[in-house]
């Protein structure tokens, strides 16, 4: 029996293709002599599945994604729309592949979140555990429109990072992604966690930072970037990224009161 329950199905055009081009970046992708990419809980349609392969098959021509739904009635849908390269499976959490294969990246976005946070980390357990040597779980998500996301990257050895990306030419304040922080970070936005003090800190340097914004949204958001590094925080990646909206910290430096990946 498929393990979990059936979302709502919310999907739209071009709403995950912040988490894409992300894991276009990923090296594992590059390296791996399978290239299988999971979509888990597509929901009501095949468009995110579809979107993903066409995106990675920049990076990959040889790329697969097979696309899992618990619920029969929407695989039988998205089958509809299957071509080479990309395939539909009913499933769940325990992410049936055919022949035994592996994933290399499995993306899970806007999956957990109708669950309860005590249930995150033996879900995430579960979908790491049908990973190829290396390969990496995307799990978070978004708002409606795609221009509000974060997500955990999660490997055999645990959460290895945590990223924001955010749609920059309309920002009022970072703080906005405090509603769409994956489940295990969601209500941990509170004083004395470490996400609080990030996104407090994201915050605080984006006003500092104001007057950037006649050279454009990019140039404010790399100096705030820059102000955060200078607070001590692990950021990863260089301004080529951070230009997009994006930023990535060391899961460490935000990891939840009492977390233990074991």
């Amino acid at each position: 029996m498929p393990i979990g329950s059936i979302t709502r199905g919310t999907t739209g055009t071009n709403r995950l293709r912040r988490i894409d081009r992300w894991i276009a970046t990923l090296p594992v992708l590059r390296a791996s002599a399978d290239p299988l990419v999971v979509d888990l809980g597509y929901g009501a349609s095949a468009t995110t599945s579809l979107e993903l392969h066409q995106r990675l098959s920049k990076t990959r021509a040889d790329v697969e994604v097979i696309g899992i739904e618990i619920d029969p009635a929407r695989v039988r849908l998205a089958s509809q729309s299957a071509k080479p390269g990309v395939s539909f499976r009913l499933g769940g959490f325990e992410v049936p592949l055919p022949s035994g294969r592996q994933a290399t990246v499995i993306r899970a976005l806007n999956v957990l979140r109708q669950y309860d946070e005590s249930q995150v980390l033996e879900n995430w357990h579960r979908m790491v555990d049908r990973l190829q040597p290396g390969g990496v779980l995307v799990e978070g998500t978004c708002n409606e429109v795609g221009r509000v996301c974060s997500w955990v990257d999660v490997t055999a050895d645990g959460p290895q990072s945590f990223t924001v990306s955010l749609r920059l030419a309309d920002l009022e304040k970072p703080s906005i992604v405090a509603e769409r922080l994956p489940k295990i970070l969601i209500h941990r936005n509170i004083e004395g966690e470490r996400v609080h003090e990030l996104i407090a800190g994201l915050d605080r340097h984006w006003q500092y930072n104001a007057a950037l914004s006649t050279y454009g949204p990019s140039q404010r958001w790399i100096a705030t970037v820059r102000g955060l590094i200078a607070d001590g925080w692990p950021v990863r990646g260089t301004a080529s990224r951070w230009k997009l909206g994006e930023l990535t910290v060391d899961w460490a430096s935000v990891e939840p009161l009492g977390f233990a990946w074991a």
